[in-house]
């Protein structure tokens, strides 16, 4: 059915202004004033902002970790993230060394097909390079789409790879245009600090931050972006929680590495201390990296505004309070990784930076779409507002005032990382591909039609220019 949203602002990386959208077939096939056609609902987005859909770069959805499953599922994940304005999501399809790399993929498609509601693709897991894997690579990329890979530097005997797998998975990127992702941290040294943290009775949740100092995101983001620079690679370091990292990666931009920087809401507004809530309340707040003291945040704002880290993401990792997170009752090392924080990732960045002047509003778009869909092979079908690009588009409320909790979010688990925060803004409606999934804040999407997304190879590739030396 023909659409045309009118009376609304419309907001894009670079654009603010007044005008309407034509909707046909799925796309956008007029931007101007006074636009007709005959059969089209008309929208009236009076009042409010109109945005091209937010894509979220990083969840884990239907994921097992430690002897557990993520609360959130492909439908009930994607229904939370529509409700926040997200259209499209880029999952982490895990993979088991020794197995061909095409059942891992199968695996997530099972997953996915039948439930999710709004549009998604892949990140492929690497844990380890050889020749069969070398040889799946380039399948995995021109059939499947799947252009990005990730390497686990922590969580030693679980998903970290060695320096070795990082170094030829950045090589072998190269050639086959395809961005590397790190979880940058030491997990060797962060081994070393749990054990000897266990041995001393220390078990409470507090410690899972205190034996993963700020230090060590730091030196393993600085060197795989040195790995980065030796092999005139591209890489996309994600969730930086600390301005050791920051700096790690605005250093490495300043020398000509091609290395981007995502963030993630929770390090925006939270803090380390929230871990050593009592009656073990802290464990909802435990992942990894792990929050950090608060004047960390200020660093990670300055960052986005200057725009030495360039996205958001949510690193979607829900398990239950009860039943899940007290596996580590005695152990905080047995605490699921992860939190709920995919429903809230564009009302927080929204409320807290273009609110209160710490980032534009133009700014805000190309963190949480328009860049993001640059880096991972979707523009300019998905994180614009331009003809021929899937209509994809939020319809934002920028002054409802709203509460944050878990009586109201649309994720499966049974707490909010953000209960009781006050915010301003909050999707309206949103479409995908020209049709509603949440319309008036009313959820009418169905599951299995969210669309799988083949993803073009890497193309803002920036070498290093002859005359820039790498220091090893």
């Amino acid at each position: 059915m023909k659409k045309i949203i009118k009376n609304g602002t419309i907001v894009t990386a670079t654009d603010t202004f007044q005008g309407e959208i034509l909707i046909e077939d799925g796309k956008i096939t007029q931007i101007g004033a006074n636009l007709s056609a005959l059969g089209a609902e008309v929208i009236d987005a009076k009042g409010c902002l109109v945005f091209p859909g937010g894509i979220d770069p990083h969840t884990h959805l239907d994921m097992p970790f430690g002897g557990t499953v993520t609360k959130d599922d492909f439908e009930s994940g994607t229904v939370a993230a529509a409700f926040g304005g997200t259209t499209t999501i880029i999952d982490f399809c895990l993979t088991n060394k020794g197995e061909p790399l095409k059942n891992a993929i199968q695996t997530w498609h099972n997953k996915s097909k039948d439930k999710a509601v709004i549009d998604y693709s892949f990140h492929l897991m690497i844990s380890e390079i050889n020749d069969r894997v070398l040889g799946e690579l380039p399948q995995v990329i021109d059939e499947e789409g799947i252009t990005s890979f990730k390497v686990f530097m922590a969580y030693k005997n679980v998903f970290q790879a060695d320096d070795e797998t990082l170094f030829k998975t950045l090589v072998t990127a190269k050639e086959l245009g395809a961005l590397v992702m790190v979880h940058a941290e030491n997990g060797d040294v962060i081994d070393y600090l749990t054990k000897k943290a266990l041995a001393e009775g220390k078990t409470d949740p507090i410690y899972h931050a205190l034996t993963r100092p700020p230090e060590l995101e730091g030196e393993a983001t600085g060197r795989a972006a040195r790995f980065t620079g030796l092999a005139n690679s591209q890489l996309y370091v994600v969730h930086v929680s600390c301005a050791d990292a920051a700096e790690k990666i605005a250093e490495a931009r300043a020398k000509g590495y091609d290395v981007w920087g995502e963030t993630c809401p929770q390090y925006l507004v939270l803090d380390q201390s929230y871990l050593e809530k009592p009656n073990f309340e802290g464990a909802k707040y435990v992942w990894s990296p792990p929050l950090r003291e608060k004047w960390n945040q200020q660093a990670l704002w300055n960052a986005l505004k200057s725009g030495q880290l360039q996205t958001l993401g949510s690193d979607q990792c829900s398990f239950d309070f009860k039943g899940q997170k007290d596996l580590g009752l005695e152990d905080f090392t047995k605490i699921p990784n992860g939190g709920p924080i995919i429903e809230d990732r564009l009302t927080i960045l929204f409320s807290e930076g273009v609110k209160k002047g710490r980032i534009s509003l133009n700014q805000f778009v190309d963190i949480t779409s328009t860049r993001i869909a640059k880096l991972f092979g979707l523009f300019p079908k998905k994180g614009t507002i331009a003809v021929g690009a899937d209509a994809d588009l939020v319809i934002f409320d920028p002054n409802i005032e709203r509460v944050i909790s878990a009586e109201t979010h649309h994720m499966a688990v049974d707490y909010n990382a953000f209960e009781g925060m006050k915010v301003t803004g909050e999707p309206v409606s949103v479409l995908v591909r020209g049709e509603y999934v949440v319309r008036d804040k009313q959820f009418v999407g169905k599951p299995g039609s969210g669309h799988y997304l083949k993803r073009a190879k890497y193309s803002m590739n920036a070498p290093l220019t002859q005359n820039q030396t790498l220091s090893i």
